[in-house]
């Protein structure tokens, strides 16, 4: 990554900061994870943060990918900003990422008003700053003093004060933000309690940090604490930095709501401000960030459905995340969490639906949850190998396209320790075919070997809509089309959902198979599978078939062979 000191901000800077941030944030993340305690300590601020900006960096590379095809020179400013922006809101994770979200998506305002403009000044970036402050607090339906938003406001308070470049403003900003995030032990009861400064905070100041690296060349180096040992020790803030707010910063720690809930949303600015407000009687913890006709919804309820349903109402969501604060959470109980013992071997898989994430979950896999169209990143798959906490992991990455991904995230969690064996399944159903041969207690070389031999005896097929005419491996087939697809290729294009999948399971039936498997999407016909059973059943001796339901999966149905 490109380090070139300079005194003003342009599509170059952008990247540069984004890039040194995610480093910074690669460091910082176990001590930040380690000290998360509000509004949920769950562990997982400093992941969320990471893969947050992870998102950022890849939206903005692909910017600068895209100009360089057309003109050897740089994006303008306002594209690689709002690119950072827009991969930050569709890419943030947890309470933390969704601010840090909108805390960049402020900045972006201000940086691509003028959207001819190659670059801006110190001025701008005070702007900027502030605008980001301003936005994040605006987003949060009951500002918490002592959070990640009481760092951001006191950055912006000491680059306002202060006159020079961008080098200037962004150390000015940093030693604002390093001072805030000493006192927020005095602002939080919580944090006090604990005796930690508050982990939003932390991971602001390490991206700030990586700000005036961008400008100057030089990283500061943090002198401050994670963790307070006399927190009687820190300054108290003033009275004006402090916020009278309508909710006891303390409540979410006793007894708080049992998930959390995350969507994309689609919908108007007049249906997001009443979604706020039917949230807002749901749960705590509401931030709504975006604009544009896209927003990130972020809320803490014990009704998930209501949660999702309220989005419904509004636009359409999607990306939904449901989370459970487990039974022993510090959220539920307002005890501190004992440390948990590592299990000696896990499995760790890549899904496509909800439906199949409970399958799996039941069989006592972690799983991470792709959506069409937006596959994993690394840094999500190696947060999954981590949090599976485990000593031996396989990691089932149920896609081809992914095979690059989930070899660089098995890399880097080998390099932390972890030992992890890669099965190269290229489908959901043959990590289904994997899992149900798993025995833990086997040695590890064995049920690595047991896995992947079933996985690859396991044919696998989908049947899908098309979205466009295209050639294929079975002819021209046109928008609207059903495609049999049996091991990745076009083998059958029909008009109806039943009969083209008849057709596709008879190919692979044709060859023989003692089991079929089929996944069912939530926009599959409801007959499509009690028709393909009886077909079975009447047309092939001795072949069984089970059914699972796949929830919002892509395909309409996957289909495995065994």
């Amino acid at each position: 990554m490109p380090q070139v000191p300079q005194t003003f901000f342009d599509a170059l800077a952008v990247r540069t900061w984004c890039g040194l941030a995610l480093r910074a944030l690669g460091r910082a993340r176990e001590e930040i994870d380690a000290i998360n305690v509000y509004p949920v300590a769950d562990g997982d601020t400093g992941t969320n943060l990471y893969l947050t900006m992870e998102s950022a960096v890849t939206a903005v590379e692909a910017v600068f990918a895209g100009h360089g095809t057309l003109t050897e020179q740089k994006p303008p400013l306002a594209d690689a900003a709002g690119a950072m922006a827009h991969g930050a809101l569709i890419g943030a994770r947890g309470n933390s990422g969704t601010i840090l979200a909108q805390l960049l998506r402020g900045m972006a305002k201000v940086l691509a008003a003028d959207g001819e403009t190659a670059h801006t000044d110190g001025e701008g970036l005070r702007l900027a700053l502030r605008h980001a402050a301003d936005s994040a607090r605006q987003a949060v339906a009951h500002p918490v003093e002592g959070t990640v938003l009481s760092v951001a406001s006191a950055a912006a308070d000491s680059a306002g004060d202060t006159e020079g470049d961008c080098g200037a403003v962004a150390r000015a900003a940093y030693d604002g933000a390093c001072a805030a995030l000493a006192a927020t032990p005095r602002q939080l009861a919580v944090l006090e309690r604990a005796g930690v400064v508050d982990a939003g905070g932390r991971g602001l100041v390490a991206v700030l940090a990586a700000l005036v690296e961008t400008f100057t060349r030089e990283a500061p180096v943090f002198v401050g604490h994670a963790r307070v040992e006399d927190v009687s020790a820190v300054g108290a803030p003033g009275v004006d930095d402090v916020l009278l707010c309508e909710d006891d910063p303390t409540a979410a720690q006793e007894g708080g709501p049992a998930y959390e809930v995350i969507y994309l949303l689609e919908a108007e600015d007049t249906a997001v401000t009443r979604l706020r407000d039917r949230l807002d009687a749901l749960g705590d913890s509401l931030v709504v960030v975006g604009g544009d006709g896209l927003w990130n919804v972020h809320v803490h309820v014990d009704d998930a459905g209501a949660a999702v349903e309220a989005g419904v109402e509004a636009g359409r969501p999607y990306r939904i995340r449901i989370t459970h604060f487990g039974l022993g959470d510090v959220h539920t109980t307002g005890a501190e969490r004992p440390p948990r013992e590592r299990a000696q071997r896990a499995v760790v898989a890549v899904v496509p639906g909800e439906g199949l994430a409970g399958l799996y979950g039941e069989a006592g896999a972690t799983t991470v949850l792709a959506r069409p169209g937006e596959p994993p990143a690394s840094g999500e798959l190696v947060a999954a190998l981590r949090r599976a906490h485990a000593r031996e992991v396989v990691l089932l990455p149920n896609d081809a396209d992914l095979r690059h991904t989930a070899a660089a995230a098995a890399e880097q969690a080998r390099a932390e320790g972890i030992r992890v064996a890669l099965i190269p399944t290229r489908s959901a159903v043959q990590g289904i075919a994997a899992l149900a041969v798993h025995e833990p207690e086997r040695r590890f070389d064995e049920d690595v070997v047991s896995m992947t031999s079933a996985a690859g005896a396991t044919r696998y097929a989908e049947v899908a809509v098309a979205e466009r005419q295209s050639w294929t491996m079975a002819g021209i087939c046109q928008a609207g089309d059903v495609l049999g697809l049996v091991d990745g290729d076009v083998a059958v294009i029909g008009a109806d959902v039943t009969a083209t999948a008849r057709a596709v399971l008879d190919r692979m039936l044709a060859a023989g198979g003692e089991l079929v498997t089929l996944v069912l999407g939530d926009e599959a016909p409801e007959s499509v599978a009690d028709v393909l059973e009886v077909h079975v059943r009447e047309s092939y001796l001795a072949v069984d078939t089970v059914v699972y339901r796949g929830g919002r999966q892509g395909a309409l149905l996957l289909i495995g062979v065994e």
